[in-house]
């Protein structure tokens, strides 16, 4: 999202001719006046140390940054304003339409920054809703199709089919030589009606070579079309192959922001859905596109020497084709956009509905999920019906427009049979030519259909593949073997920038230690935890092991090396022992039987009818919580890691078993750095610090006794468990 707008020229110069030596950090527009009408001519302009309002070229408003109060964004009825407050009042400022709502959070987080005496620059990873250029609503893509044009289409078009382009070759030599094949029996075709059948010159033995010749010839055809379609059936495949992995993998590199934006539903359409009506479009379209147009231009020439006149009568209502195409060609993108985008819709229902099967029967609501359902499937299929009724009628039409000049042929085609000046075996061949000549121009009636179809699914599949990662690595990786020596210098984190989850967060980690990080939901306990796994990059600040920054490590180094449990168990549907490896590819049986014994899993599992073989279903639903979390221990602890996360390790545990875990995990942690995030805490009573998390700031660390001693948050959560524990024992022993 754009946060340093070029200022129109006129308003520039009037800028830099009050204020010829500011440097602009941040510059916005805004689109409502104080009157709350629509002006286009607004804009927030924001220095290290003053912030000016311009209006009708001229600043109307300066503000120091220090000195003056502080911004904040609001959300008002149906716009939004920026407010500059302290302690004696609040001033509006400037007023704005909701598309540049998270535009003003940005900037009026980064001018707070520069308030407290921060050179820290926000910005902003999220996209545009409207295009910049145009003013169009962006269709759940980062670029405009309006805007980049046919040529951005084929262009990508040409990268995904270029590893290709030699089969492509080969398949439009074939279809080259099969039109060439049929244009020749059209001339033999003439050649035998006016020098075998007209004159009656011939014989039974004519009219069984010219049978044989013309079987060879349509044998000929069939074998070439045979070759054909089962070579762009592979190839088609193969591309379709491609672009799924393509897709996969981007979708994998990516940081976890990028899926969280996005639902699941939408991010399978793309990879499946999309790559099929790619390949679709390389099999019906690509492959043939080339000798269709050859063929075309040959038939033509040819027609031409036959009689010219006749050749132009032939194209003369294809202009009103043409027309017809042309003119509906953004509705039909627009609708093919439309559908593609219920599709989503729909199948993220499907595929919320289906994973949260277990929640929907526990609570008896399968009726209303059919009810939600049928909802969006019935205004998908409405959709769907609407654009086939369109199509139903936009074919037949173009079908009519281009096979007209069939009449006209067989009119003035017939006269000259009639005068003496065209023969019958001419007639037959001028008419089978413009067969060959219409068949191409039909077939590609179906190009707005089927490009329109293309071109969103290469707008959806290249929305992803153009993604840049939020995790800025450096260009030279290293492989690091970690001690555990873990330093948080001034790191702040917000899942959006301008609202931040951690701020200035300073932590010092020796190796082997074991941090305890607790605080209320949602401080950033697990934020925090992200953080060292680099599932996100911090908006600034640096994380360093053993001194190297995050950002410079290599990831199969840095991941190999840390084991993690999180509060979400999800097992993958195969086996216990595919789960368990799945930290550790190369693990032997008895690594894995170590591991489990570890985690208190290995004789549970033998218990189970196949063992470490047993299928655990999908996300490990024949298990129970505390065999899943468990596995989940035994997982984590496989590959010997020299980093330990713990988040709610032992919150789906019985006591014993909680118990007997806490026993593993102490002999465990040894050695290892670990940080362990839990609401029980009389689990973190071994930590060697514990730090509370609280206002996005490190409030409190220090050993649980110390924290005690300082009667702080710590402390009224400590009172706070033992008095609710206390009530809880209270009512156990009145029953």
């Amino acid at each position: 999202m754009n946060l340093q707008y070029t200022l129109p020229e006129p308003e520039r110069l009037a800028f830099e001719h009050n204020h010829p030596k500011v440097h602009i950090v941040y510059c916005i527009p805004f689109d409502i006046g104080e009157d709350g009408n629509w002006c286009g001519d607004g804009w927030i302009i924001a220095s290290e140390t003053n912030v000016f309002v311009m209006k009708n070229k001229q600043i109307v408003y300066e503000t120091d940054i220090q000195n003056d109060g502080e911004f904040e964004c609001l959300k008002m009825d149906g716009c939004g304003v920026l407010i500059q407050k302290n302690e004696s009042q609040e001033k509006i400022i400037a007023r704005f339409s909701m598309r540049h709502l998270s535009r003003f959070y940005y900037v009026s987080r980064g001018i707070n920054l520069f308030a407290k005496n921060r050179t820290d620059v926000v910005e902003s990873n999220e996209r545009e809703k409207i295009c910049p250029t145009c003013g169009r609503v962006l269709p759940g893509t980062s670029e405009c199709p309006k805007c980049t044009g046919n040529g951005r289409f084929l262009k990508r078009i040409w990268l995904l089919m270029r590893p290709y382009k030699w089969k492509f070759l080969m398949i439009s030599l074939l279809m080259l030589a099969s039109s060439g094949i049929s244009i020749y029996q059209a001339q033999f075709q003439r050649q035998f009606i006016d020098d075998v059948l007209i004159p009656k010159s011939g014989g039974i033995k004519e009219v069984l070579l010219f049978g044989v010749i013309m079987l060879l010839i349509s044998v000929t055809g069939l074998l070439s079309t045979i070759i054909k379609n089962r070579w762009t059936t592979v190839l088609g495949s193969k591309i379709s192959m491609n672009i799924r992995e393509k897709l996969y993998s981007k979708i994998q590199a990516l940081s976890l922001s990028f899926v969280d934006k996005r639902s699941a539903g939408e991010l399978m359409n793309r990879i499946t859905g999309d790559s099929i009506h790619i390949r679709e479009f390389m099999e019906q379209v690509f492959s043939g596109l080339v000798s269709q147009i050859v063929t075309m231009v040959f038939v033509f020439i040819i027609m031409l020497i036959i009689n010219w006149k006749l050749a132009l009568l032939t194209l003369a209502l294809i202009p009103v084709a043409a027309f017809i195409s042309v003119s509906i060609k953004t509705r039909i993108r627009r609708i093919f956009r439309r559908q593609r985008r219920f599709d989503d819709i729909s199948n993220n229902r499907l595929q919320d509905t289906l994973s949260g099967i277990r929640v929907v029967k526990s609570f008896g609501k399968e009726e209303m999920e059919i009810e939600r359902f049928l909802k969006i499937n019935k205004e998908f299929a409405e959709i769907q019906a609407f654009n086939e009724k369109f199509w139903a009628t936009y074919f037949p039409l173009i079908t009519f427009s281009v096979g007209a000049g069939v009449h006209l042929i067989s009119y003035f085609g017939g006269l000259g049979v009639l005068s003496g000046t065209f023969t019958i075996g001419q007639l037959t061949q001028f008419s089978a030519y413009a067969g060959m000549l219409y068949a191409p121009i039909s077939r590609m009636s179906f190009l707005p259909r089927m490009i329109a179809r293309a071109v969103t699914s290469v707008e959806r599949i290249y929305d992803v593949l153009d993604e840049e990662s939020d995790i800025q690595l450096e260009e030279s990786l290293v492989d690091l073997k970690i001690s555990g020596d873990i330093c948080f210098n001034g790191v702040t984190f917000g899942y959006h920038s301008y609202e931040p989850v951690l701020e200035e967060i300073n932590l010092q980690v020796k190796q082997g230690e074991m941090i305890g990080i607790v605080g209320s939901s949602g401080a950033g306990k697990s934020t925090l935890i992200n953080l060292i796994m680099r599932l996100y990059t911090p908006d600034s600040g640096d994380i360093l092991i053993d001194g190297v920054n995050l950002k410079k490590i290599n990831a199969d180094s840095l991941y190999s090396q840390i084991g993690v449990v999180l509060q979400e168990t999800f097992l993958f549907s195969g086996s216990i022992f595919e789960n368990i490896r799945f930290s550790k590819p190369d693990a032997t049986l008895e690594e894995i039987i170590q591991a489990a014994k570890i985690a208190g899993a290995h004789d549970f599992i033998c218990k189970l009818p196949d063992g470490y073989n047993t299928y655990v279903g999908e996300s490990g639903n024949t298990l129970s919580g505390g065999e899943r979390q468990r596995i989940a221990i035994a997982r984590a602890i496989l590959g010997d890691p020299r980093i330990l996360i713990l988040d709610e390790a032992t919150s789906s545990l019985d006591t014993e078993t909680e118990y007997q875990i806490q026993e593993a995990l102490g002999r465990l942690i040894k050695g290892r750095t670990t940080f362990a995030i839990a609401h029980r805490l009389s689990t973190l009573r071994n930590a060697d610090r514990i730090m509370v998390i609280d206002n996005q700031q490190c409030a409190e660390i220090g050993t649980h006794e110390e924290l005690l001693q300082k009667r702080g948050i710590y402390y009224h959560l400590v009172t706070a468990q033992l008095e609710l524990k206390s009530k809880e024992t209270k009512l156990t022993n009145k029953d």
